[in-house]
């Protein structure tokens, strides 16, 4: 084990004069003003594992006033944003740069966040830290290594342990447990026993935290490499019941095909299948949906007369659900309505396949999808889970149907750019009407009726404007357009 603790280290060393030599820069300036500068926590473990970014982190004896003065005119950018936790921002050369004071926190194990206390060393500093995989050092400019907690076996053991107590740990910041399953997610590491007996033990006091820190955790877990391990983790601890409790619901509750142990195995899967289909790396929006899509079966389950199980209307349940529940989390507007819209879609493909699509099917699809639409083929195919072979290869050539209609009416009718045959401005001209709810329900329904039949020519449009206008009392006959002479516009 000396040896690879040796390598290792040495690997550290290497990849941070690869990636960082303006370290040693800025740790000579700090040197000459007298102060201590280190690089730790998790820019230590990456330069360890080999993938050391453009992200470094530092702790300093220098107060954030020092931290300042020693940047002026060597920093090309400098940031406050973090002071008041003792943490000055700079960038230079391309790598953006945290200095923060040691710090020896103090918890009041009630508030959501520190009493922020500065440290006197830093041993101080790296005691306060999660876990001991991020409780290393290494001073800039000289390279020497600190590593008091064991961090070293534990990166190559590829185990998450705390410094001290765990349960003291947690009790101190309970997003420490959370952060648990990210790194599981993140890192593939395995959590020590006493982690996960905490963890267990007071998985409720995550409601302590605020629901931006949560949902930031969550974020980096589900775009992990391993985002099912750190979702079971949170499952099987009792921390989902209080992050995303409707994921434990789904545990137990067959679904319809009985093809699946419960919705919450079968959800799991659509997740890894969905991130299959990735391409351009991890998708957030595609993951929340892949893992929230069937999370309104609980509701909605009903025990049928012949001895099965139907979750009817399901989909549209569950779009509220997640709707809520992101919201809850405090995530962004469209990132909340991109997935609850494709939660809302999941299902409609399933009417494909009995010959019951018509081309206005078709459009409304793709309108309705908008530009969720190659989110929602990946969601789609990953919904098939069925072991049954034929029952997944019709599946398959359903959808390969579908994509290939798709195809064929977006090249003859421009789908992406679905608009009514008329604009506003003509239907006032034509039925003699001002601006008012009547333009909008007279537009809604050439919309319908684009849908439906497809492109018209303009004087069937204005011959259908008249008689939905007629139907409606709106407006009033003009007999120099009643013709529809002219060209539409």
């Amino acid at each position: 084990m000396s040896s690879e603790l040796s390598t290792a280290q040495q690997r550290a060393v290497a990849e941070l004069f690869r990636v960082a030599p303006v370290a040693d820069d800025l740790g000579r300036r700090f040197a000459r003003a007298g102060h201590e500068l280190h690089l730790v926590g998790g820019s230590v473990r990456d330069a360890l594992l080999g993938r050391l970014g453009a992200d470094l982190d530092f702790a300093t004896d220098a107060k954030p006033d020092a931290v300042l003065a020693i940047a002026a005119g060597w920093a090309e950018s400098v940031w406050t944003t973090g002071i008041d936790f003792g943490t000055v921002g700079m960038a230079r050369r391309g790598f953006r740069l945290e200095v923060t004071t040691y710090r020896a926190d103090r918890y009041d194990r009630v508030s959501r966040n520190p009493t922020v206390t500065y440290g006197s060393s830093l041993d101080d500093d790296l005691r306060r830290r999660d876990f001991a995989v991020n409780a290393m050092a290494i001073s800039v400019p000289d390279h020497r290594w600190s590593d008091p907690y064991g961090g070293l076996t534990d990166l190559l053991e590829r185990r998450l342990r705390t410094p001290g107590a765990a349960a003291d740990s947690f009790a101190d910041d309970p997003l420490r447990m959370l952060r648990t399953a990210r790194f599981v997610s993140t890192l593939g590491f395995v959590p020590a026993p006493d982690v996960l007996a905490a963890t267990r033990e007071m998985a409720v006091s995550i409601a302590r935290i605020t629901a931006e820190r949560v949902q930031a955790e969550l974020s980096k877990l589900l775009l992990g490499n391993q985002p099912r391990a750190g979702l079971a983790l949170l499952v099987e601890t009792g921390l989902a019941d209080y992050v995303l409790p409707e994921l434990p619901a789904l545990r137990m509750e067959i679904d319809e095909h009985h093809q699946h142990k419960d919705v919450y195995a079968h959800s799991l899967i659509v997740l890894e299948q969905a991130i299959s289909l990735e391409a351009d790396g991890p998708d957030l929006v595609l993951r929340l949906a892949a893992i929230l899509h069937d999370i309104g079966k609980p509701a909605t389950r009903r025990h049928e007369p012949d001895g099965g199980v139907s979750f009817h209307h399901h989909e549209v349940v569950g779009a509220k659900l997640a709707r809520r529940r992101l919201r809850e989390l405090r995530y962004p507007r469209e990132v909340v309505d991109d997935v609850a819209q494709l939660v809302l879609l999941h299902l409609r493909f399933h009417g494909f396949g009995r010959g019951e699509w018509t081309d206005s099917a078709v459009r409304r699809y793709v309108t309705d999808a908008g530009d969720l639409l190659p989110r929602l083929h990946k969601l789609v195919r990953s919904d098939c889970t069925t072991r049954n072979r034929a029952r997944a290869e019709e599946l398959r050539r359903n959808y390969a149907e579908l994509e290939r209609r798709i195809a064929v009416l977006r090249e003859r009718e421009e789908l992406d750019r679905i608009r009514p045959d008329l604009d506003g401005n003509q239907i006032m001209e034509l039925l003699a009407i001002a601006p008012g709810p009547d333009v909008g329900a007279a537009y809604k329904h050439l919309l319908a009726v684009r849908m439906d039949r497809g492109p018209l020519p303009h004087v069937e449009v204005v011959a259908e404007l008249r008689r939905w206008a007629a139907e409606q009392g709106v407006g009033r006959q003009r007999g120099d357009a009643a013709t529809g002479d002219g060209p539409a516009r």
